[in-house]
């Protein structure tokens, strides 16, 4: 059921596409259905279906789920970010900035300090590889969260925080894995427009430059072409289907090879854009019926994002299921527990402390239990490996396998741990207003 072509690269047919995408929207589907009917969080369901029907049953190739991740991890990701974009309320992200901000600088730091350190101690092996799995590790997953969120109604202000930390934290963790990369690798190609500016200030001040550029950048970028779309909106007659769909894709998209052309973060140019997008009536100052119109094409437009952002979860999650290699996990299962544990009780919490300055103890807690990690981090813990593949490097490619395996166990255990407790830390930590306290007693539940 596929081809080769002239290049030596195997080529899926349509006829084998067709069957994954078959397999894949049909775990989503068995998935959302069991979530609504036992009231569970369908994040980990699409991962363990994926695991199924992949790994256990051969239903799916897993060479094929990997290099099919690797394409619909972008497209996903874009979605859910652009889409998440529109529904943050800019007063709230005003609100929150100072603990957000704390959480994607200092936070995520002491995250990549502390869980490097224990992983450094517990391999054996130099505590600047202990620091590269950390800022591997050190994202936290906006394509869990947001679906998460939403489904068990958490409130809107510790929402914002977290997703919002969640999408910011991408490119601070990009920037810390090429720091990293650059002092074990210097001739990686990942490392070399870092390393250009080092050589002038030097590494650790070209590293606060990159992040300052990368985050510049891409906040001017997304405000840029969220005008750009607004004016669309206002001038023309963009608010019905099938346009309206045509016009997400192309700001979507748009923006994130914006940002990816001028080396910024594609996937923060995008969020930038949605919020603009989303928050129109904040920014721009027109007529009521200038306001209605483009108030309209926005509903369209996040409903039908809405429901592309929900399918691309599914895939995401399912194929990163599939894709998994049982033989590299079961190498390194108990020291992997034992690091996913650290993070989520011991590293995550230390670095959350800042947020006791403008949070009360109970929201500092969830704050600092629900981080589980995902998309990103599952993305680059291959690129050790293959830089010491690359570059014919024995101790990276050792420790490369090592950071490999134990990010993926860091990913299922986070994702499965931290999903499953959201309802009862938003019970027991959160205040919840008394009509839905009533209602949880007499035995409904957010989305049943």
């Amino acid at each position: 059921m596929s081809v080769t072509g002239a290049s030596n690269v195997l080529v899926p047919s349509v006829d084998l596409l067709v069957y994954v995408f078959f397999v894949v929207l049909a775990v989503g589907l068995v998935s959302l259905l069991v979530s609504r009917r036992f009231n569970v969080s369908y994040i980990p369901l699409f991962m363990f279906l994926g695991i199924l029907v992949g790994p256990v049953l051969g239903l799916l190739n897993r060479n094929l789920a990997n290099e099919l991740f690797n394409y619909i991890r972008v497209f996903g990701l874009v979605m859910i970010l652009f889409t998440e974009g529109h529904t943050l309320s800019w007063k709230m992200l005003k609100r929150n900035f100072k603990t957000i901000l704390a959480l994607d600088t200092i936070g995520l730091l002491l995250t990549a300090f502390i869980i490097g350190g224990i992983f450094s101690w517990l391999f054996h092996v130099p505590f600047i590889v202990g620091f590269l799995f950390g800022a591997i590790i050190g994202a936290t997953d906006p394509a869990t969260l947001i679906p998460l969120f939403r489904q068990y109604s958490v409130r809107e202000d510790i929402e914002t925080v977290i997703v919002t930390e969640s999408i910011f934290n991408d490119p601070m963790g990009i920037v810390l894995a090429s720091v990293a990369v650059a002092m074990l690798v210097p001739e990686a190609s990942s490392a070399r427009f870092l390393e250009a500016i080092a050589g002038y200030i030097g590494l650790y001040p070209a590293a606060v430059v990159f992040f300052l550029y990368q985050m510049g950048a891409s906040i001017l970028m997304g405000a840029l072409l969220g005008v750009v779309g607004y004016n669309i909106l206002k001038r023309t007659e963009v608010r019905d289907f099938p346009e309206i769909v045509i016009f997400s894709l192309v700001m979507a998209f748009g923006g994130f090879l914006l940002g990816e052309l001028a080396q910024a973060s594609g996937y923060l140019v995008a969020t930038v854009t949605g919020i603009v997008l989303g928050n129109h009536k904040v920014f721009f100052r027109d007529d009521i019926s200038v306001v209605k119109k483009v108030m309209l094409a926005v509903e369209r437009e996040v409903h039908f994002n809405e429901s592309l952002a929900t399918i691309s979860t599914i895939f995401i999650f399912t194929l990163l299921g599939a894709s998994l290699n049982p033989g590299i996990i079961r190498g390194h299962i108990v020291q992997g527990v034992i690091i996913a544990f650290a993070l989520m009780l011991v590293a995550r919490p230390l670095a959350s402390l800042p947020v006791l300055k403008w949070r009360s103890f109970k929201e500092y807690l969830f704050i600092s239990l629900e981080g589980p990690r995902g998309v990103v981090p599952a993305a680059l813990a291959s690129l050790p490996l293959t830089l010491g593949i690359t570059y014919n490097n024995p101790d990276l490619i050792q420790w490369g396998e090592t950071i490999l395996s134990v990010t993926i166990i860091t990913v299922l255990v986070t994702v499965l741990v931290e999903t499953l407790w959201v309802p009862v830390l938003r019970r027991e930590l959160l205040e919840v207003r008394s009509i839905e306290r009533e209602m949880e007693k007499a035995g409904y539940r957010p989305n049943s």
